[in-house]
């Protein structure tokens, strides 16, 4: 059976309208989405109540937690105190565009889904905000796939796709206790970790939407890229009068951080 995983959809109606007409063309049977529906994107009810009709099983992402908790659960680290206000005032806008039934929506969704060996996530099995980039070392990512009980570990969160196999094998650790040191080997199946980048706000050099198609008889992943009308949502975030960066951001493909006016900030969420 094919199955499509999609992510950051961010209030991109039209990455997504597209995005869901070539899922239909590669005949996927299933669609997973995990996570972040709002943020950034001039159409977040859109969004939502197409995922809603559709009835897509979905995770709670970094961005709909804040809708629904107010920021509370900030663990951002903003390059600036500019880039800081850039967030804020994306999420005033938001939280205050979102329709009742929307945000009782968002609430409702799971951290996590599974459906036999596969388990889906936003950021990390542990965090909304982790993010599992591909160059975190081979244990750590070992680590988070075994959290899930799963074979396979879908996420997002990053902006940007890949796909890691983690090959079987035996492994060694040694725990420290005192003066004394355990020794302890185990034996590691095959893992992997997809990362199926983002629908309304890529980071990977193009303006293109990106999502999953996983064959799970084949085992197969195609890492799937969708051009599409984005000079549309460009000039509707202008148009809503959300930060012309984010519209500069999803022309490039690419995550705007200018450098830090003040080294020392943290933010303080």
């Amino acid at each position: 059976m094919k199955i499509a995983v999609m992510s950051c959809i961010h209030g991109n109606y039209t990455a997504l309208d597209a995005v869901l007409l070539d899922i239909d063309q590669q005949k996927a049977e299933k669609i997973f989405c995990v996570g972040d529906l709002v943020g950034y994107g001039p159409h977040p009810n859109a969004v939502i109540s197409q995922i809603r009709s559709l009835d897509i099983p979905t995770c709670v992402g970094c961005w709909d937690e804040d809708i629904i908790e107010g920021l509370n659960s900030c663990e951002c680290s903003y390059p600036s105190l500019l880039a800081e206000k850039r967030g804020i005032k994306a999420h005033e806008w938001t939280n205050k565009e979102i329709h009742p039934e929307n945000r009782e929506f968002l609430a409702q969704l799971p951290h996590s889904l599974k459906q036999e060996n596969l388990a889906f996530v936003h950021g990390s099995p542990y965090s909304n905000h982790e993010y599992l980039l591909p160059e975190i070392d081979a244990f750590t990512a070992l680590e988070r796939v075994l959290a899930t009980e799963a074979d396979v570990l879908f996420c997002g969160h990053t902006h940007v796709p890949y796909a890691r196999t983690l090959d079987a094998g035996q492994l060694q650790i040694k725990v420290a206790q005192g003066e004394t040191a355990q020794e302890i080997n185990f034996n590691s199946p095959l893992k992997r970790i997809v990362n199926v980048g983002s629908v309304g706000e890529p980071r990977h050099g193009r303006p293109n939407a990106t999502y999953v198609i996983y064959d799970t008889d084949t085992q197969d992943i195609q890492l799937r890229e969708v051009p599409y009308d984005y000079q549309k949502t460009c000039a509707a975030i202008i148009e809503k009068g959300l930060p012309a960066i984010f519209a500069w951001r999803l022309a490039n493909g690419l995550e705007y951080a200018e450098r830090a006016d003040d080294p020392t900030h943290v933010c303080t969420r």
